[in-house]
């Protein structure tokens, strides 16, 4: 399992520890990533995701897991949440439609 947030893309970057004496060394800074389970409004059901803190407060900061992916651009999702998004928009459409 990738270290990867599904919702915002955040994932590994890497950099230098730097000592007192000015030496380098490589080091691995990792994402906070949770495993959450976010409810879905319009499918009506929970949804078990592994997000970054960042994204979650994203997620609460945008009324809901269904407005925030409807927001979010498809390259940042992962394939499981793009999945997610295009149930939602064909509910979403659906439920304008009748």
């Amino acid at each position: 399992m990738s270290r990867r947030c599904e919702l915002s893309g955040k994932a590994v970057m890497s950099g230098n520890n730097v000592s007192h004496a000015n030496r380098k060394t490589r080091r691995r800074f990792l994402p906070n990533l949770c495993q959450v389970s976010l409810i879905s409004d319009v499918l009506g059901r929970q949804v078990s995701l592994r997000v970054s803190a960042h994204a979650l407060r994203s997620v609460e900061h945008n009324g809901g897991l269904d407005l925030f992916l409807l927001k979010a651009s498809d390259d940042q999702l992962s394939a499981r949440a793009q999945k997610l998004k295009r149930e939602i928009v064909k509910k979403t459409e659906a439920a304008a439609a009748a």
